[in-house]
């Protein structure tokens, strides 16, 4: 398999109506400013995207506008999550008849595995579709943790390219590239904490998936094209810019920055799913501190 899931892949939010349903225009403006800013991959369905929101219906057509929109211009990953491995892999399948480029699986919620577990239900969602794989591990959201020697023996199914980390533990990351390194296949590690994609790389990591690319694409692209290209100092600078941004994070409870950045860059992104409401005067006054501070707004 020549997938190669590498460089600044778009945790995409995904666009709501005031009646709480996908918005095409705003998905469509949202998948077009992600690849004008030169992110290289569209990750959509994901943690950022509030795929716990979405119906089957909803899923379906936001992995389909999705994939309409980028015509092949880069890959889309389409975020698969359950709880159970059945749900699972009835989210791959729709995915791959939706034709995506590949599947993203966060660790199942809510319930506790054992690793023999996490391993078996990762085995039989990869073994259910022909598309590329990648691990998601989220700890801090999910309470289920990929150990490293997991995910390597994971890395040796034919599919499975790849794995997400966001955990913020860089040590569980750089054991993953560590222990993947040598193998005989290319099996990528990104960053899932937007404040380490410079150190993933300097690691030898392959890039992230990232929500702060919703807001500014180009800033985070410069990340990795500046790394890959040899201007360590130019991708580092990147990082420190986009830095006050990840961490403002807290204004509001999660989505909802990614949402209203977006609306101040003239994307129509609409609400957050509730309970999840929209920032204060005080936190959103702050937020466009910031996103000055970082010229992404102007």
């Amino acid at each position: 398999m020549s997938f190669s899931a590498r460089g600044i892949i778009a945790a995409l939010v995904t666009p709501l109506t005031e009646e709480y349903t996908v918005s095409e225009r705003g998905l469509r403006a949202l998948v077009d400013y992600q690849i004008s800013g030169g992110v290289h991959g569209l990750f959509i369905a994901g943690t950022s995207g509030e795929f716990y929101g979405l119906s089957d219906d909803e899923r379906r057509k936001a992995y389909e506008i999705c994939i309409d929109e980028a015509n092949g211009r880069i890959p889309v990953y389409a975020g698969v999550n359950g709880i159970t491995t059945k749900e699972a892999v009835s989210y791959a399948q729709m995915a791959q008849a939706c034709k995506a480029d590949a599947v993203s699986v966060l660790t199942p919620m809510f319930i506790s595995l054992t690793q023999e577990e996490l391993y078996n239900h990762y085995a039989a969602i990869a073994s259910s579709t022909d598309l590329p794989v990648l691990l998601y591990n989220n700890v801090t959201k999910t309470n289920v943790n990929i150990a490293a020697n997991t995910a390597a023996r994971l890395a040796e199914i034919k599919n499975i390219v790849g794995i997400k980390d966001s955990s913020g533990d860089f040590t569980l990351t750089s054991e993953y590239i560590r222990q993947t390194r040598t193998m005989d296949k290319e099996f990528t590690v990104l960053s899932g904490r937007d404040t380490l994609i410079h150190a993933c790389l300097a690691y030898g990591g392959h890039g992230a998936i990232t929500a702060c690319a919703n807001i500014a694409p180009r800033l985070m692209a410069d990340i990795y094209d500046k790394y890959i290209a040899g201007d360590r100092e130019g991708s580092l600078e990147a990082q420190y810019r986009i830095a006050p941004i990840r961490m403002a994070f807290t204004l509001g409870s999660y989505p909802t920055i990614l949402k209203e950045s977006l609306e101040l860059v003239g994307i129509k992104a609409g609400p957050c799913y509730a309970p999840v409401g929209p920032m204060s005067a005080e936190a959103k006054a702050r937020l466009v501190h910031l996103l000055k501070e970082a010229e992404v707004l102007r």
